[in-house]
């Protein structure tokens, strides 16, 4: 169910109450440990859903620093690719909003070196992490400013997805109040 709606620069972000493994996109954000073991939260489920294809192709490429992001097929999911985006060093570590400024970024940058159109990205360290939906928020939201006000094209749509609504609510109003507009009506 869609919450609520942004058009910046030529991108719609989109805020989505939802299942972010059951959605029309080409690429999935998975805020990763750097070692890319996928057990707990949302990486946890990619791997139960879509194969162990995913972390067996994703730790080849560890360790990777927050602040960077890999790319691996999305085994038996919907969209086609999985982009590894690490919130922190070790599995089930506490992490700053910046570790979620810094793995957004890296995600976004990712998905435009793939010549992507359309992404989800989840809570960026809202679970196993432990960030409140507004600190998580705050931080999603300067990175997804920042990343468009310095690639204005490519990327078409950018879909903020959770099951727990206040997290998309959340990137949206910090959107908002970053780029001056103001407004827009959000779903319950």
């Amino acid at each position: 169910m869609e919450i609520c709606k942004i058009n910046y620069r030529g991108v719609v972000v989109r805020g989505v109450r939802g299942d972010i493994t059951e959605l029309d996109v080409e690429a999935i954000v998975n805020p990763a440990n750097s070692s890319m073991l996928m057990g707990g939260g949302l990486a946890g489920v990619l791997k139960r859903k879509g194969g162990e294809i995913i972390e067996n192709e994703a730790k080849k490429f560890a360790p990777v620093p927050v602040g960077k992001a890999v790319v691996t097929i999305a085994g038996a999911l919907r969209a086609k690719y999985i982009i590894h985006a690490p919130t922190m060093e070790k599995p089930a570590m506490r992490i700053k909003p910046e570790n979620a400024y810094k793995a957004t970024f890296a995600a976004l940058t990712k998905a435009f070196d793939l010549s992507l159109n359309k992404i989800a990205i989840p809570g960026m360290g809202t679970g196993v992490g432990g960030l409140s939906p507004s600190d998580a928020g705050k931080a999603m939201a300067k990175a997804i400013k920042e990343f468009l006000d310095l690639v204005p094209s490519g990327i078409k749509e950018i879909l903020i997805v959770d099951l727990n609504p206040e997290i998309p609510r959340m990137v949206c109003r910090s959107l908002e109040e970053m780029i001056g507009e103001t407004g827009n009506e959000y779903q319950s």
